[in-house]
């Protein structure tokens, strides 16, 4: 047995972990549902649906709580609450003067608030910091094949349809001239995304699931221009800060969701500093005036 100072802090820094059956369960969801964000995350930074992603992550409270309450797997109640989050939505804008952005809000607010009523009123079925934070280190081998299935699934479905959805974010004018339905692609992404957020939703919960469907993108934005290199840098990128973040928690007995999205933010905080499309071009504006003037 080797007893080397060097191999035994070698070891415990970065082999340990991967004996403990519960860390490769959570590393595994963790990783497979941040890239599939953020693959998503591309198109979502391009049509402007940010805040449509924090909709969804924070409306499937209701349906977790009750999928918990009638003893179903809470990925039916997440998936459904979504789904009505995004009718109740298109109604309201639809049948009203009120802008998108209101709607969403009205809606999100309304799901996430009876969701809370149903976790306080059954609260020995429902844990509700489970539900908002994740519990990353609590998940079974069947939840493991629930995210292993479902996060392939969205993945392939945007991927299949990558260019008819691109045109749709670039230019949907274009795209209903030449046959494509903006209305299906629009239900399309919006129905990934809605399967998205319950496969993010067990490694980092209700609240930052938005972290990882927008930094990303917003971090592959940052470093091309081409929309085709986004569409690999940006799970590239989510993937190392999974990495790292989930060994930083690890090392340091951190919550390993709120771990994971802060390595996000910090990678994005970098990218931003030093990217030319980033700080450095508004600098590059100032100077270019300057020397203008």
């Amino acid at each position: 047995m080797i007893t080397h100072p060097l191999f035994i802090n070698f070891y415990e820094v970065f082999v340990e972990m991967w004996t403990h059956q519960f860390m490769v369960r959570g590393y595994l969801v963790t990783l497979f549902a941040a890239v599939v964000c953020a693959v998503l995350s591309c198109w979502l930074v391009l049509v402007g649906w940010s805040l449509m992603g924090d909709a969804l992550s924070h409306a499937v409270v209701p349906g977790v709580a009750i999928a918990y309450i009638l003893s179903l797997p809470f990925s039916i109640g997440a998936f459904v609450a979504a789904l009505v989050c995004v009718g109740l939505i298109a109604v309201i804008r639809s049948t009203s003067r009120i802008k998108e952005d209101a709607a969403i809000g009205v809606v999100f607010t309304t799901m996430m608030a009876i969701g809370l009523v149903l976790i306080s009123v059954y609260p020995s079925q429902v844990h509700l910091q489970h539900i908002l934070f994740g519990d990353l280190l609590g998940i079974t081998q069947e939840d493991m094949w629930q995210v292993l299935v479902l996060a392939p699934l969205a993945g392939i479905i945007v991927l299949l349809k990558s260019r008819d959805l691109t045109l749709f974010a670039f230019d949907p004018s274009h795209a209903s001239a030449i046959g494509l339905s903006v209305r299906r692609l629009s239900a399309l992404l919006l129905t990934c995304l809605a399967i998205t957020v319950v496969v993010a939703m067990q490694a980092v919960g209700a609240i930052l699931i938005v972290s990882l469907l927008i930094i990303p993108g917003a971090m592959a934005f940052l470093c091309t221009q081409k929309f085709q290199h986004m569409l690999w840098l940006s799970p590239l990128l989510s993937a190392f800060s999974v990495t790292l973040g989930i060994y930083l928690s690890y090392w340091f007995n951190m919550a390993s969701g709120a771990t994971v999205v802060t390595v996000h933010g910090i990678v994005f905080t970098i990218i931003y500093l030093i990217s030319p499309m980033g700080l450095r071009s508004v600098q590059g504006l100032k100077a270019s005036t300057i020397l203008e003037a």
